[in-house]
């Protein structure tokens, strides 16, 4: 079977190279913003692929900068804007909007054949940007090349991408693997949570340390306070300040730091969860409404709104969602399967009798059951845990085969 998968590499390039591919990134983002004014402009009946796609030419040929986007990477820019669009429609995505100009700049290179990728020592690797001309990145994962490729193993393509500390390129590697045989791993219960980032239903914890040292953490809070401080002593349209464009960079990189970390853990924690277990019961949250702010209106006030928004921190901190995406594709690598079952009601049910009895969870580590005859005492997310994985067996009938929802 096919496998699509994506490697990312750390660009080093030179000055000269460095303004090509950040000019490139401005006029991709500007690109998608005359698109985006354009559509907004044609009425409903007039909006086309085609119209767009002469715009977009005709664009290139007027503005000298705009020509500084190789033309696939232009006709990319309006995929994806269509692609953005499809989602709106479909229910997957809100509607495109403008982009910043301090949004994440990426520049894609569609087809695979132009990259001539080649590798120059044990660290290092080339490979050919369009109207750049050969960058070096790091090598640090066998990529398809040359002799090594052919019609099943390639590199389709790849994306500029600009990240707090600097441009990286992401491959689009695909690979012809074997079918997994299935996997004989036992079951288990996954509840996600802050206090026990992952909470297993054999009484086991995966754990991390903050993102941030102390050190780190509070860096950033003179930061962001130096932030708030620049930002007002600025005058209604006035320039953002070298300084105060330092200070963001030094936020973005420190944030940046702490994403990388989380990423490394979470890929290093799912894999080994799916290394162990054939079965793994993940409960299916809303993760978007459950970190909407509380503020409410200025008629219907929320309450709480601090230690709500500090909340909505720690559940974005944890990439709840990116965590379950892991687990899924390497589940799925693996012969595994991973079974999505209904939240309501997981903490507050007893693993040992099956009763919901208020009062049971007196805290936020315990859990003891006020059910008569029961008693049942446990860590609270490891009941949580335990009643998920309850509830994934039962849909699990036979191996493999579910009767809820499969991801």
């Amino acid at each position: 079977m096919k496998r699509q998968r994506g490697h990312k590499a750390r660009l080093h390039l030179t000055p000269d190279q460095l303004a090509q591919v950040d000019g490139q990134g401005h006029g991709a983002r500007a690109m998608w913003n005359l698109l985006h004014e354009l559509w907004q402009m044609t009425p409903k009946c007039q909006r086309s692929l085609a119209r767009m796609d002469q715009a977009i030419r005709q664009a290139r040929k007027d503005i000298p900068w705009l020509g500084a986007v190789p033309a696939q990477a232009a006709q990319q820019v309006l995929k994806t804007y269509h692609r953005a669009w499809v989602n709106c429609w479909e229910g997957r995505a809100e509607a495109p909007a403008f982009k910043k100009r301090a949004a994440r700049r990426a520049v894609d290179i569609p087809q695979g054949r132009d990259l001539r990728i080649t590798r120059l020592s044990r660290r290092w690797g080339q490979c050919w940007v369009p109207m750049v001309g050969l960058v070096k990145f790091r090598w640090t994962k066998a990529l398809p090349y040359g002799k090594r490729a052919d019609k099943h193993n390639k590199v389709t393509g790849a994306r500029l991408v600009k990240e707090a500390n600097g441009w990286h390129i992401v491959f689009r590697v695909q690979t012809e693997v074997d079918e997994p045989k299935p996997h004989e791993g036992p079951i288990t219960g996954i509840d996600r949570g802050i206090a026990k980032p992952l909470a297993l239903s054999d009484g086991t914890f995966r754990e991390h340390e903050p993102w941030l040292t102390p050190g780190e953490a509070m860096r950033l809070k003179r930061l962001e306070q130096q932030r708030e401080r620049r930002r007002a002593h600025r005058k209604p349209g006035e320039r953002t300040s070298s300084r105060l464009k330092r200070t963001y960079d030094q936020i973005k990189q420190l944030r940046a730091r702490a994403t990388r970390r989380a990423l490394d853990w979470q890929h290093k924690a799912t894999t080994e969860l799916a290394g162990t277990f054939g079965v793994i019961g993940v409960e299916d949250l809303a993760i978007t409404n459950m970190v909407k702010s509380a503020k409410g209106t200025v008629e219907a006030p929320g309450t709480n709104v601090r230690q709500k928004a500090g909340l909505n921190r720690s559940i974005s901190g944890e990439a709840w969602g990116r965590t379950v995406t892991f687990l899924e594709y390497k589940l799925a690598d693996r012969g595994g399967v991973l079974v999505k079952v209904p939240a309501p009601n997981t903490s507050r049910r007893c693993s040992a009798c099956g009763f919901i009895t208020p009062g049971s969870r007196e805290s936020q580590s315990r859990f003891v059951c006020k059910a008569d005859g029961c008693g049942f005492v446990e860590n609270a997310d490891t009941n949580a845990a335990r009643n998920i994985e309850h509830a994934a067996g039962h849909a699990v009938s036979g191996r493999g085969d579910l009767g809820v929802t499969r991801s």
